[in-house]
């Protein structure tokens, strides 16, 4: 047997999940800018360099992410500079996978845009 549940038990319900719903994107939120701040403070002239298309969402994203948390970083596009495009191409056969962006961090090739895997690789020893 079932037993009815209470409009306040309900309601105190509904408040705990939206409590825990906005808890859960202020951490996120937080600690996007957290490791925001981390890459902008390691990353030195020249160390952060993005091979891009200017057909590709990932890459727009990854634009917006690093500019908005002040990070430096240098951006070449595959359709309009040929130095790009045969880098772009040596990388994609290196890692085994066609794509962009592909992030040049002290020059360790990483396809696609984590801003934990770019940390990782600033923080790691030279």
């Amino acid at each position: 047997m079932t037993m009815p549940v209470s409009r306040k038990s309900l309601l105190g319900l509904v408040a705990l999940v939206l409590v825990f719903s906005a808890g859960s994107r202020w951490w996120a939120s937080h600690s996007a800018e957290q490791v925001g701040q981390q890459i902008a403070e390691l990353a030195g002239p020249g160390e952060i360099e993005m091979l891009s298309s200017q057909t590709c969402a990932p890459c727009a994203a990854a634009r917006d992410w690093l500019n908005t948390h002040r990070v430096r970083f240098s951006e070449c596009t595959i359709e309009t500079d040929a130095a790009c495009q045969a880098r772009h191409q040596a990388m994609g056969q290196l890692l085994m996978a066609p794509g962009t962006p592909i992030m040049l961090v002290r020059g360790q090739p990483q396809l696609g845009f984590s801003p934990q895997r770019v940390l990782a690789r600033l923080s790691a020893p030279a």
